[in-house]
């Protein structure tokens, strides 16, 4: 706060950003005003993206602080975690944050543990009285329903002005619960499975006349698919990549899913390696399901830029509400940082970061001169001084 005290100037004292991140803001407008005014255009195609970042804090009394499972160290910390919603452009391909919730953490609740089961066998078959699940009834954890809310929200701002029809996550939006939960908000989930996946052709077979019909049909072998579900073969050097699309089942989902496997094989040493995504619109093209799940990425980046630039991993106010505030100025500044770029011509954050600073050393330099008597056209030096800093110089047309 003392930082962003000593550059806002005239009205910007430190009493007042103090009472700035005190006071309770609805964010997701402000957000939104500024994606439809300059980032979107109406009716542009547009897909959601969801993913959590963790906040490390050393500190004991920050409101919110838990342990989280952090994926870039590869296990839990004490930190705060904060889900994000994005909204990404199919057509320029960048994505800007518009819901952010930080995640709850409950200390008292203890994870329940299993009961073994006894390794005596029973008789084959299913016990008597045991009546099929329906596998779209499923009850949602806190998690998925907080996501599910953030999702409603979201689409009920920018109904009018944009509707997506994709919801995009990672790997552990890969089960069924997730599925049925994203279908729940009229949205179709584009995500991965796991790598071991028991996925199973449909049945293609004539009705054997009794019985329940068959739905599945072979299980999936995916270093050994058919042909016929080949789309693309790409060979680089000694990687060969092919694309695989197919319809298939899984036993613990309810609904035939839309399946593309990216297959790589290592031409000299034979060693494979498998991407199995998914998505529950059965009519999408493989290569949209490709693009949408690696548009994803782009959360990660905005994740980056909020931490590196814009102070998220560096604030140490403690309240609940001015934790809130200062998550959501983070975001503002890169949704901000991204119309500047826009307007100036910047091909990165730090250009843009390097140009503000240069030209408000450079305003003060000149006004100090120009208070002693001297004749200088500034408009000529504050286009040239800002710039010297930045890391992909403009050339001076001659």
């Amino acid at each position: 706060m003392l930082g962003i005290s000593r550059w806002t100037r005239k009205g910007g004292s430190y009493r007042t950003i103090n009472r700035f991140f005190k006071t309770k803001i609805d964010w997701m407008k402000i957000f939104w005003s500024i994606i439809k005014t300059h980032l979107i255009e109406k009716d542009e195609p547009i897909i959601l993206a969801g993913d959590t970042t963790v906040v490390t804090k050393a500190g004991k009394k920050t409101h919110g602080l838990g342990w989280f499972f952090s994926s870039t160290h590869n296990k839990a910390l004490h930190c705060l975690s904060f889900q994000v919603i994005s909204i990404i452009s199919t057509k320029t391909g960048r994505s800007f944050p518009i819901a952010i919730e930080k995640l709850k953490y409950d200390p008292k609740k203890k994870e329940k543990i299993p009961e073994k089961k006894s390794k005596e066998k029973g008789k084959p078959g299913r016990k008597k009285g045991t009546k099929n699940k329906n596998r779209k009834d499923v009850v949602l954890s806190e998690t998925l329903l907080q996501i599910q809310g953030m999702i409603k929200k979201v689409l009920e701002l920018i109904c009018s002005h944009s509707r997506p029809k994709y919801f995009v996550y990672d790997g552990a939006f890969g089960n069924n619960n997730a599925v049925q939960m994203t279908l729940q908000t009229g949205l179709h989930l584009i995500s991965k499975l796991r790598h071991n996946a028991n996925l199973f052709f449909e049945f293609t077979g004539e009705y054997a006349g009794r019985g329940r019909p068959k739905i599945y049909g072979n299980k999936i072998d995916y270093f050994d698919i058919s042909g016929e579900y080949l789309k693309l073969s790409l060979c680089d050097g000694k990687l060969l990549t092919q694309y695989f699309q197919f319809r298939a089942r899984h036993k613990k989902f309810a609904d035939p899913l839309n399946i593309v496997v990216i297959l790589k094989t290592n031409l000299e040493t034979q060693k494979k390696a498998k991407v199995i995504l998914f998505s529950t619109d059965l009519d999408l093209h493989w290569e949209q399901i490709v693009k949408y799940y690696r548009l994803r990425f782009q959360i990660e980046f905005n994740f980056r830029d909020a931490k590196q630039h814009f102070g998220l991993e560096d604030f140490m106010v403690l309240s609940e509400q001015s934790v809130s505030n200062f998550t959501h100025i983070s975001f503002f500044c890169l949704n901000l940082s991204q119309v500047l770029m826009q307007k100036t011509g910047e091909k990165s954050i730090i250009d843009l970061k390097f140009r503000h600073h240069g030209y408000y050393y450079a305003s003060q330099i000149l006004k100090m001169v120009s208070n002693r008597g001297y004749s200088i056209k500034k408009e000529e030096l504050l286009e040239e001084i800002p710039v010297f800093g930045s890391i992909h110089r403009r050339k001076n047309v001659a």
